[in-house]
């Protein structure tokens, strides 16, 4: 018998967050591992009359091609699958790793080569429709520390909400930040400031990543100053990088320093011009969501966190900062932290005053 929030998820999945009709051409990535919540959300599609595509990768694939691809193949820009993004309208992307760290001895210059080779597609399939969820795996769980019943619970909980209720939440610090003109980030460590004047927060309602629960907004670019330690690993194909502290003048990184996976840190921020620039500041608004897990789809979503990411801004916040990098590394503000708003507390120890 499926789990029932397995059906649950996938109805989320396909009408709350892309509310599938009719006609819709929707692709479906994943992995066999994934199976049950794949067959729930190609039958909710089938039944809506939509056209479900299911693109179905093998574990350890990305490793072999990585292992031996020659520059040329690194280099090579993938058509069929620009022209499926091209095709289709909505994309459900179902995350299932069996193993979260095949890529850590790979060469991060490969991986940087591909992402911009490969940036072109990812910028088409962010003009459509699309959601990110992650099915909940034993590697995962071995991650978080959990057994996997435990993550189970922990991912359903997470995403088995009344997301229209979070979402009208979600406005009032919405509306404080549209009005706002410069951000303060003060926490262990931290003192960071950027102006945000004229740009528009974007909810996090469930819409593109599932579970979601934040607002964010993009910096403009050149206006960081100061200096911040991150609370916990930044994570970036299964690298992970450890007591990270940046020091920003007029919005770039010109000082970088990790006590773990400092060599890579440095060459993701060299792999392009807009990489040692923010594009995007996002506060945790998930309250089911309370510890960290090594995986950031859930990790920058708690509550009583900020997160920044170096690289590339979404344009739906006015962002310009191009980059193939976008790193979301995240500041626990709960025992020790405020935002600051023009002058005014919104946020301390976690705790909203709005």
């Amino acid at each position: 018998m499926t789990d029932p929030r397995i059906i649950e998820t996938a109805k989320i999945l396909v009408e709350y967050c892309n509310n599938v009709k009719r006609g819709d051409k929707v692709i479906i990535d994943s992995s066999s591992t994934a199976t049950p919540l794949i067959k729930e959300i190609y039958k909710l599609c089938i039944q809506k009359g939509a056209f479900p595509r299911v693109n179905i990768g093998l574990p350890g694939l990305t490793k072999v091609y990585y292992d031996y691809a020659s520059q040329e193949q690194l280099e090579h820009f993938p058509e069929l699958a620009m022209q499926e993004a091209k095709y289709g309208d909505i994309f459900i992307s179902i995350g299932a790793p069996s193993n979260t760290r095949s890529l850590t001895n790979v060469d991060p210059k490969k991986i940087a080569t591909r992402s911009k080779i490969t940036n072109l597609i990812s910028e088409e399939i962010l003009k459509k429709k699309w959601v990110i969820f992650y099915y909940p795996t034993n590697a995962q769980a071995q991650e978080a520390d959990m057994s996997l019943e435990e993550f189970e619970d922990f991912v359903y909980s997470a995403t088995i909400q009344d997301w229209e209720k979070i979402s009208k939440e979600e406005s009032k610090l919405k509306e404080v930040l549209d009005n706002g003109k410069e951000v303060q980030i003060l926490g262990k460590n931290t003192d960071l400031r950027f102006s945000i004047d004229g740009r528009k927060a974007v909810k996090g309602d469930g819409k593109n990543n599932m579970p979601c629960g934040e607002v964010f907004i993009a910096p403009i670019e050149k206006t960081t100053e100061g200096h911040i330690e991150y609370s916990f690993p930044a994570i970036r194909a299964s690298r992970e990088v450890d007591g990270i502290r940046l020091k920003f003048n007029k919005g770039k990184v010109i000082e970088a320093s990790a006590i773990k996976g400092e060599k890579y840190l440095k060459e993701c921020l060299e792999m392009d011009a807009g990489a040692k620039y923010l594009g995007e500041f996002g506060i945790g608004f998930n309250p089911n969501i309370q510890r960290f897990v090594k995986n950031i789809l859930f990790d920058e979503k708690i509550l009583g966190t900020v997160h920044l990411a170096l690289g590339r801004a979404y344009k739906e916040g006015g962002g310009t900062n191009m980059s193939a990098l976008h790193w979301d590394m995240i500041k626990d503000l709960r025992e020790e932290g405020k935002i600051i708003v023009d002058g005014k507390v919104i946020q301390d120890k976690g705790k909203f005053l709005i």
